[in-house]
């Protein structure tokens, strides 16, 4: 794109300083950085949160991004279901840290490209890293729909739960209120079970 052209797209990243995260800013996806403005947006509409965790030297970041975050269609179904916000872990490694607990705890490989799907009390239910297109529209369609449906309950209690299994320490620091209810393995094993039982019925996992 030379100089001269204006891009067919700006979202919020255009006003961060992070490498990174610049390199979204004309994403078709309505990105967030990570912050209040973002978090109270979910709350106010009561929609779910995805957060995408990256870095700029990350090569599964840059291809999901060339095959996933600029593609129009798919950005349509991030932006319908929810509040999208881009993490440079190398800015805030907190965060990055926080989600890659969750996503440990919910029995996932880990690694990077980070992505956690949150309530709007940003406490996460669901993640993972790279996925293939057509999985991550599968997966964007799936939770979108079930949270906008008869499934938010359940999604909501998973959240809760996993906040428990992580005692919300590191949580607590997002303004998350830890619990004391402690969840025994057993609870925890049928927690996974169920909500990837839910996710296969729908044909993602």
């Amino acid at each position: 794109m030379s100089s001269s052209q204006t891009p067919a797209y700006t979202n919020l990243l255009s006003r961060e300083t992070s490498p990174y995260l610049l390199q979204h800013a004309h994403n078709p996806v309505n990105w967030y950085p990570w912050g209040e403005e973002a978090l109270q947006k979910a709350k106010a509409e009561q929609k779910p949160i995805l957060v995408s965790i990256g870095y700029a030297a990350c090569h599964w970041c840059h291809v999901m991004e060339r095959e996933s975050f600029e593609n129009e269609r798919v950005a349509e179904l991030m932006n319908e279901y929810f509040v999208c916000i881009k993490v440079d872990r190398e800015e805030r490694p907190d965060v990055d840290q926080v989600y890659m607990d969750a996503v440990h705890a919910m029995g996932v490989q880990g690694g990077w490209p980070l992505n956690v799907f949150l309530n709007p009390d940003a406490k996460p239910f669901y993640g993972g890293t790279y996925f293939p297109p057509r999985n991550w529209t599968q997966l964007l369609t799936s939770i979108g729909q079930a949270y906008q449906g008869e499934h938010r309950a359940e999604l909501d209690e998973s959240a809760e739960q996993f906040a428990n299994i992580l005692q919300a320490s590191d949580l607590a620091k997002y303004s998350l209120r830890p619990t004391a209810a402690a969840v025994s393995n057993e609870q925890f094993e049928l927690l996974v079970d169920n909500l990837g039982a839910n996710l296969t019925v729908n044909g993602v996992v």
